[in-house]
C-alpha cells in the first residue's frame, strides 16, 4: 500500500459486487448467485440479449479470478435446473456461461486493486467532476474508491482521479501485451491456466509469452464457454454444447 492506495485487497468467495444488473438480469443473479457460491464459484456479470434468439450469459469465476472449461460445465449444469424451477425468463432462451475473459469486467472493489497497474475504461453512473467517462492506468483502491491515472487529462487538469465504484455504471480491463501476460501468468500460478494456454504463444526464459506475440494467440477473448439448452416458455434451442 502507498500513500493509503491498496493494491492487494482479500476477496472472500461472497464479496459482494458494486457493479450489478437491473431487470430480468437481476432476477437472474439473484437466482443462481446462491448455487453458484456453494460450488465454490462467483458471478461477475449477467447479461441477456436477441443473439441467437434469445442468449443468457452468465461470466462466473472462483475468487482468484479463474474459471477453466471445467467449471463452465459444471456450474451450468448446477444452475440450469435452477433457472427450470424459477423460470425468470418468458421465452425460450440459450444459456452460455463463460470466464470473464483477459480484458474482463470489473465489479467488485477488490478486482480494481488486484488489476493495479493496467489500463482500464470507466463509465460512471454519476458524473465525477462534470465527467463520465475515464480512461488510464489503476492506481489500486482508497476506500470505496478505485483510483485511476487518466492518460488524457490536460496541462492543467489533475491526473489522478478517484472513482467511486458504487457509483461506476460499466468498468473494464483494456487488453494489451502486458495483461495477457499477467492473466496468463496468474492462472498458472493458481494451477488452473487454460488448456490451451500454450499453443502457438512463444515463451520468454520466465514463462510468460513473449511480448511480441500477437494478441489474437493468446486467447484474449472471454476464452472459456458453455453452452446448454434451457426451459423457456417456447420450444428449447438447440444446445451447442462446447466451444
Amino acid at each position: 500500500m502507498a500513500d493509503g492506495i491498496a493494491t492487494e485487497i482479500d476477496s472472500p468467495l461472497d464479496e459482494p459486487r458494486l457493479v450489478t444488473e437491473a431487470g430480468v438480469d437481476a432476477r437472474v443473479a439473484a437466482i443462481v448467485g446462491p448455487t453458484l457460491i456453494d460450488l465454490g464459484f462467483r458471478i461477475v456479470r449477467v447479461k441477456s440479449s436477441g443473439r441467437d434468439g434469445y442468449t443468457l450469459q452468465i461470466m462466473a469465476e472462483r475468487p482468484d479470478g479463474t474459471f477453466t472449461v471445467g467449471d463452465c460445465e459444471v456450474a451450468s449444469k448446477a444452475i440450469a435446473p435452477v433457472l427450470d424451477v424459477e423460470d425468470p425468463i418468458d421465452r425460450a432462451y440459450h444459456l452460455e456461461l463463460s470466464s470473464p475473459g483477459i480484458d474482463r469486467p470489473l465489479v467488485r472493489v477488490s478486482d480494481f486493486a488486484r488489476w493495479a497497474g493496467h489500463l482500464a475504461k470507466v463509465e460512471m453512473e454519476v458524473p465525477v467532476e462534470g465527467r463520465k467517462r475515464f480512461k488510464g492506468v489503476l492506481e489500486g483502491v482508497e476506500g470505496t474508491d478505485a483510483i485511476l491515472r487518466r492518460d488524457d487529462a490536460g496541462k492543467d487538469e489533475p491526473a489522478q482521479a478517484r472513482l467511486p465504484i458504487a457509483d461506476i455504471g460499466e468498468a473494464r480491463l483494456i487488453l494489451t501485451d502486458e495483461l495477457i501476460r499477467e492473466a496468463l501468468r496468474r492462472a498458472k500460478a493458481a494451477g488452473r491456466a487454460p488448456e490451451d494456454a500454450d499453443e502457438g504463444i512463444e515463451q520468454t526464459d520466465d514463462g510468460a509469452p513473449s511480448p511480441d506475440q500477437d494478441v489474437a494467440a493468446t486467447g484474449g477473448k472471454p476464452a472459456r464457454r458453455w453452452g446448454g439448452t434451457t426451459k423457456g416458455s417456447g420450444p428449447k434451442a438447440a444446445s451447442k454444447g462446447r466451444r
